[in-house]
């Protein structure tokens, strides 16, 4: 959805990533315009590094790009659509440094502004990574809808950074204050997270996950993978195998560990995914072929170059509910498989995940089912 969102320096025309002109979610919300109006109002100083992290679509470093700020975010959807967003604004190249969670951060942060993630890890892990960026004079303001904001959020940034509070909500949003300590005694950063995979669940039972912050169900095997796990199909030697959405990278190094000759593709559109699922499988020294892409989906794989489609597509883009992200994996995997190759996927029974991949590949067959998820296969004619 393109549209246009007021800041203290003018209007920018913005959009998500991938555009889809039937899409009505905004690229923006009144978070974003609560913590712009607020750095106009109170005269910040942007005339030292500048770093947004969490920034969703580039709403607030295209605001802020005659100030060369340094956006960090996890998701590379956000960072196609800051690079977007940011020629639709006429901003020279080069104006913002895009960086990802994965990379070394600045040395040196004078103004640090928070898009409170969804994950509370995430924000665990960022804000100790860029914490020794931080100095005394550093300006931190954090920004959020009130329902992402939570004592535990608060309670983070004053363990890491120093005392905290909070604005008065305006429509909905909210801001954090928080004043940098000149010298805190920070924890250690307990990412990545490992731990070891119960029996019952096949070529993995017992094998070493490894998941960095922010990746989905981070600290255990969330019960879709662990049902999805008891039912995978063999694979025969040779095959070529997409984990899509590979969030930690099990069920991708399943199929590695049952089938050392088959090539795994790990795709994810999140950067500590990606992360995870590349250590996941190196931790479990499997002999096999494997690459690891953090991309859009199935774009820039070949038509008809795969066998099979294996993914446990995610219903949800930050706080909204979305079949949008599924709809283009399905039709990502049918372009992507040779005709008889196969998609399996797990869901929620009631996502009603089989309409749509009869829609797209013209049949879907149950392999798998309990009172809460199915396993679902369809066929490339």
């Amino acid at each position: 959805m393109n549209d246009r969102m007021t800041t203290p320096w003018g209007e920018l025309a913005l959009a998500r990533f991938p555009e889809d002109p039937r899409e009505r979610l905004r690229a923006w919300d009144a978070s974003d315009e609560y913590l712009l109006r607020h750095l106009a109002a109170e005269k910040v100083p942007l005339s030292g590094t500048v770093v947004v992290l969490g920034d969703r679509w580039g709403a607030l470093v295209t605001a802020l790009a005659a100030h060369r700020p340094v956006q960090i975010t996890d998701s590379f959807l956000a960072q196609e659509a800051t690079r977007a967003n940011l020629a639709r604004a006429g901003v020279e190249a080069g104006a913002v440094r895009l960086l990802t969670t994965q990379d070394p951060p600045p040395d040196r942060i004078d103004v640090l502004l928070v898009r409170v993630p969804k994950s509370l890890a995430l924000l665990e892990d960022q804000l100790l990574r860029l914490a020794p960026a931080v100095h005394e004079g550093t300006v931190v303001v954090g920004t959020g809808m009130v329902k992402e904001i939570h004592t535990s959020t608060l309670q983070l940034f004053e363990r890491i950074l120093g005392p905290t509070r909070t604005s008065l909500a305006e429509r909905k949003a909210r801001l954090i204050f928080c004043t940098p300590d000149a010298s805190p005694e920070r924890p250690a950063n307990p990412w990545p997270f490992s731990y070891a995979l119960p029996d019952g669940i096949g070529p993995v039972s017992g094998r070493t996950v490894v998941n960095h912050a922010g990746v989905f169900c981070a600290d255990r095997l969330d019960i879709g993978t662990r049902f999805f796990l008891q039912h995978l199909p063999a694979v025969p030697g040779g095959r070529r195998v997409v984990d899509l959405g590979c969030g930690n990278g099990v069920v991708g190094t399943a199929v590695a560990v049952a089938e050392p000759s088959a090539e795994v593709l790990f795709v994810d559109e999140s950067f500590q995914a990606v992360a995870s699922a590349e250590a996941t499988y190196k931790a479990n020294g499997v002999p096999g072929h494997a690459e690891f892409r953090v991309g859009d989906g199935l774009a820039g794989v070949p038509d008809g170059s795969v066998d099979l489609v294996l993914s446990n597509p995610p219903f949800h883009s930050h706080q909204a509910t979305t079949d949008q992200t599924a709809w283009r994996m399905f039709t990502g995997a049918r372009r992507v498989l040779r005709p008889g190759g196969e998609m399996w996927v797990v869901g929620n029974r009631h996502l009603g995940y089989h309409v749509k991949l009869r829609q797209v590949f013209g049949n879907s067959q149950l392999v798998a089912g309990d009172p809460k998820f199915v396993v679902l296969k369809a066929v490339r004619k």
